[in-house]
């Protein structure tokens, strides 16, 4: 018998296709998540966690292929390989690619998806679905339980054109 992941969830597919925002575990923390090309709901998310438009979402990819689809050749940059989750800024944008397959799997069937931590600007980030509930109520379509989650943040890292990096979160 084949274990199913928490990310197959018919549920959470079709609320992400369907323009929806989301409460889940990712590779690092409880996101909210929405599809990263959906300017509706990823201004639904900037709204339910009161941040700032001037900062930019963390995107999770199941590739570095899906790059093109925000006009970005990944190819032209040398991405390092990393042991811990770890986002890399390509041309102001920040994207991750998980190392878990069935979170990936997600990702190819809703396309991209933004993932900054599931909290409010400047609070904690939630290490269980009843913190996130607390933040946001019922202004999230969908809650996936993942149980307790405490890990830290990924680590970010800015590429360049000319090769260098800079080191933004350790």
């Amino acid at each position: 018998m084949i274990k199913k992941s928490i990310w197959d969830e018919q549920g959470l597919i079709n609320t992400l296709k369907n323009g929806g925002v989301a409460v889940m575990p990712t590779d690092t923390l409880y996101g909210i998540v929405a599809r990263a090309q959906d300017k509706k709901a990823v201004e639904r998310i900037y709204k339910i966690k009161k941040r700032s438009p001037d900062k930019k979402l963390i995107v999770l990819i199941s590739s570095w292929n899906d790059t093109k689809k925000f006009d970005i050749d990944a190819s032209k940059f040398k991405i390092p390989k990393t042991k811990v989750p770890t986002s890399f800024i390509l041309n102001d944008i920040a994207f991750r690619l998980p190392k878990q397959e069935s979170l990936r799997q997600l990702l190819r069937i809703t396309g991209p998806l933004v993932a900054p931590s599931a909290n409010l600007e400047s609070e904690l980030p939630a290490k269980n679905i009843s913190e996130a509930k607390k933040y946001f109520g019922d202004l999230v379509d969908l809650y996936i339980d993942g149980g307790e989650i405490s890990g830290p943040a990924s680590k970010v890292i800015k590429l360049h054109n000319d090769g260098s990096v800079d080191i933004l979160r350790e």
